[in-house]
């Protein structure tokens, strides 16, 4: 059996990420609890880094995926650089040794203090979406007596065939500058002493497993850069985004040189160093969640096994009705059941899967599996709930990479009324 998480196999304690049984890891730990293999993000960036090899490029791991220092240091050290969408992002960056002339500021609201921050730090390169935004951060730069390094984000009107919410390309998309009207924009750029013209962006969507989408993205993105060139405008680099998918459940995503080819080729012969931002690739197969039964509940139509995980813990499900695998962590000799899992939150959508044949019995743990990239990124503290503890796996080692949240630290900001 082949599981989406490198590392995993059944052992006679049954269910291992690399040396560490599950088991230990949640008598430990308790659960819910993220479980990362630094085997495994290792690995997920060697296959980006073989796919490049030879070339002039620069991979920035994308830290919305998946924040925790632990997994941005592990980046830091194997030479990646970092793809952004906030000043706390940066700041998580730096805290955890990554260098600011290897970061790039995405996203389509940054804000005065964000600007002022980045440019303070000397990060790489600002993705510009809008006008406005070019505007603004001319208006920053010169407060400061800097100079800003920037590519526009060109919204090539590409499909990426994926879940409308994690599609970044069309026209009805908020990100990004259309074709048409990017042009006009790097000529302001150009006439400002406030602003350097570094390069050029795209980025279509994320859970992508044909290329092709991407590979008619980057023609688009080749024929803006020349007609740049004709108006005496060169650029250091092209910067082509993530997207990449991974395994779930039974699909069969490119591996790193198969979904890089037709973007490298679409990109032969040009000088300008060449831009990857992957952050599904690299930590979503890397991770899991660990989750105990806390009731089997029968029904009259179905069953309900009832985890201390919930969708505040992993919203994917309930967000975009997402497909997790899961595995019972200690095998049990009895036939498997269809059971709903579900969490414990006053809300019918906190489910975490559908009809999943399962032997279970309560006290149980069940490993989530793909659930590194976000996961642990885009839980919240819903119901009260404090946020999991996550650790990493090393060999035979497990260490703590984030404490559970007690439940006073939740509200420790707040304050009440004065009588």
């Amino acid at each position: 059996m082949t599981f989406p998480v490198p590392g995993l196999h059944y052992t006679d304690k049954g269910l291992a990420l690399e040396s560490v049984a599950l088991v230990d890891i949640a008598t430990r730990f308790g659960t819910p609890t993220f479980v990362y293999s630094r085997a495994a993000l290792t690995a997920a960036w060697q296959n980006w880094n073989a796919a490049l090899a030879g070339r002039n490029a620069l991979v920035c791991y994308a830290v919305k995926a998946n924040s925790n220092l632990a997994i941005l240091n592990l980046f830091a050290r194997l030479g990646a650089g970092f793809d952004i969408v906030s000043g706390g992002e940066l700041s998580r960056v730096l805290a955890a040794g990554g260098t600011a002339d290897k970061v790039v500021f995405s996203g389509v609201g940054k804000s005065r203090a964000e600007m002022a921050q980045a440019l303070r730090a000397g990060i790489h390169c600002f993705n510009l979406e809008s006008t406005p935004e070019l505007d603004r951060l001319e208006s920053v730069a010169s407060e400061l007596g800097l100079v800003a390094p920037i590519a526009v984000r060109v919204n090539p009107a590409v499909d990426p065939k994926t879940h409308p919410y994690i599609s970044t390309g069309l026209r009805d998309n908020k990100f990004g500058v259309a074709f048409e009207d990017a042009l006009a924009l790097y000529r302001k750029a150009a006439a400002s002493k406030h602003l350097r013209i570094s390069g050029v962006a795209c980025h279509i969507g994320s859970q992508m497993l044909d290329p092709a989408p991407m590979a008619e993205a980057a023609g688009k993105v080749r024929e803006l850069v020349e007609q740049l060139e004709r108006e005496g405008i060169s650029l250091d680099h092209i910067d082509l985004g993530g997207g990449l998918g991974i395994r779930y459940k039974d699909e069969v995503p490119p591996t790193g040189t198969e979904y890089l080819a037709p973007l490298l080729r679409a990109m032969e012969g040009r000088k300008e160093q060449l831009h990857f931002e992957p952050g599904r690739s690299l930590v979503g197969n890397a991770g899991l969640l660990l989750t105990s039964v806390e009731y089997l509940k029968p029904g009259a139509t179905k069953n309900f096994a009832i985890v201390d995980a919930a969708m505040n813990d992993l919203a994917r499900p309930a967000l975009y009705d997402a497909f997790h695998e899961m595995l019972a962590v200690t095998p049990r000799n009895a036939p498997p059941v269809p059971y709903e899992i579900v969490g414990p939150i006053c809300e019918s959508g906190d489910f975490l899967g559908h009809d999943r044949a399962l032997s279970l019995a309560e006290g149980d743990s069940i490993a989530i599996l793909s659930a590194g990239a976000y996961g642990m990124a885009m839980s919240s503290n819903y119901n009260t709930r404090g946020r999991c503890a996550e650790v990493l796996v090393d060999g035979d080692a497990v260490h703590l990479v984030r404490q559970r949240e007690s439940i006073e630290s939740l509200y420790a900001l707040e304050s009440i009324l004065p009588a």
